[in-house]
């Protein structure tokens, strides 16, 4: 079984940056594209980003494009979302998630992480 962990949530200030990790453990036999989800309060789940298995390919929503980047570490089994320039509206949970293949992320990806809160407030 392969389990995600995510970490790196926090409170911040607008303007300010944080660096989430989410970790792949387990049997993780094979290189997996990445995404992240967010929840914000009162909204449905929505599409943060995704990087496909070796990075060669990344998509952003356009709510977050510019200020944040993923990237990704196949060595540590590890993706990364940096979030610069964060705003309230940005306070939310965010989930990585995988549908265990290297190619894509579906809009329902199979396998979730628990989730780590962000708060951006002054």
């Amino acid at each position: 079984q392969v389990q995600l962990v995510e970490s790196g949530g926090g409170l911040v200030q607008p303007g300010g940056s944080l660096r989430l990790s989410c970790v792949a453990s387990g049997r993780t036999a094979g290189v997996y594209a990445m995404a992240w989800f967010r929840q914000r309060p009162g909204r449905e789940r929505e599409f943060v980003t995704a990087i496909t298995g070796y990075g060669e390919t990344i998509y952003y929503a356009d709510s977050v494009r510019g200020r944040f980047t993923s990237s990704r570490d196949n060595a540590k089994n590890t993706v990364f979302l940096q979030m610069d320039s964060l705003k309230p509206e940005d306070t939310a949970v965010y989930y990585c998630a995988t549908d265990l293949r290297a190619s894509s992320v579906s809009d329902s990806p199979v396998l979730w992480g628990q989730g780590t809160h962000v708060t951006v407030s002054s």
